[in-house]
């Protein structure tokens, strides 16, 4: 058996003269979190000669202060490129270009003008206030905003363009027929606002700055700077007092976190709950984006035309 197998492999070297090929292993692209994959997804629809993996659990969530598993160390190992939301959002970066400096990092906020987080610090919160949070100098929920997601889906494309310079033209093409829906979606949007009753609103963490830039809404107060932060009745008075001072804007909650902040403000003074979803867990469906801000439309649409 030995014997007919070596024989069958010579005869293959001296017909083709090299030995038999070995198929190209596919190329890894690795994404940072949920609404980043959302967006590869779409652009990488239908190329060939790449995996694309999201690096974190689509029930992770936003990446504050997000911990390297052992587990995340060897995807990475093993990626040709890592695409990341950026503005700070992946804190791990700094490590990563320690322990994998040959590893191409994709940042999707190029080019992007990024809010200061102490242009929108939490009412009820302060550098003083004696919880040690690290939210670096910018707000990263860049994405919320259709025309930053447009944005960032064009810079990741001209990225993996260069990686896979074979299907750059189906992967540019890819990310402008996904920012021509994006385009759709933010206009949209805009028509369906444009003719609120009230304008201001209190969300449960700092995730909508961009959202409400984009389609003039007032975020007069944050319940929370972390998700698993708890009220102080410090905090919490301070809070009762600007909702009540605002005319009791209706107060959103998010469904990846626990509520009970909101509830307390909503027992003191009355003011409606309401969710909106920043987009950072699911499915995976590529219309997920537009699916989900399509539903926080309508869920501001009932809460301000009250």
């Amino acid at each position: 058996m030995k014997k007919t197998l070596l024989i069958l492999l010579t005869l293959t070297i001296i017909c083709t003269g090299l030995p038999p090929a070995r198929a190209e292993a596919a190329k890894q692209v690795v994404t940072s979190f949920y609404p980043i994959y959302i967006f590869a997804e779409n652009v990488l629809d239908g190329v060939e000669g790449v995996e694309l993996k999201n690096l974190t659990h689509p029930t992770t969530g936003c990446l504050h202060d997000y911990q390297l598993l052992a587990s995340d160390m060897v995807t990475l190992s093993r990626a040709d490129a890592l695409i990341i939301n950026g503005g700070g959002m992946e804190s791990f970066v700094p490590m990563l270009e320690t322990q994998y400096p040959e590893l191409p990092v994709i940042d999707a906020s190029q080019g992007i003008d990024l809010l200061l987080n102490d242009e929108m610090l939490a009412e009820g919160h302060s550098h003083e206030d004696g919880h040690d949070h690290d939210h670096g100098d910018y707000n990263a929920h860049i994405w919320l905003a259709p025309q930053n997601a447009i944005r960032m889906t064009r810079t990741m494309a001209k990225g993996l363009a260069e990686l896979l310079p074979e299907q750059a033209d189906e992967i540019m093409s890819n990310a402008e027929a996904y920012a021509a829906r994006l385009q759709a979606l933010d206009e949209e949007i805009a028509e369906s606002l444009k003719g609120l009753k009230r304008r201001d609103i209190v969300t449960f963490h700092e995730a909508f700055p961009y959202f409400a830039q984009a389609y003039g809404l007032n975020v007069v107060a944050v319940l929370a700077l972390e998700p698993d932060e708890a009220l102080s009745p410090q905090m919490l008075k301070t809070l009762v007092d600007k909702v009540r001072a605002s005319g009791l804007p209706p107060l959103f909650t998010e469904p990846q976190y626990e509520d009970r902040a909101a509830r307390a403000v909503a027992q003191e003074t009355g003011a409606g709950i309401y969710e909106l979803d920043p987009v950072v867990t699911g499915d995976g469906a590529k219309d997920a984006y537009e699916t989900v801000m399509r539903r926080n439309v309508q869920a501001l649409i009932e809460a301000l035309n009250k």
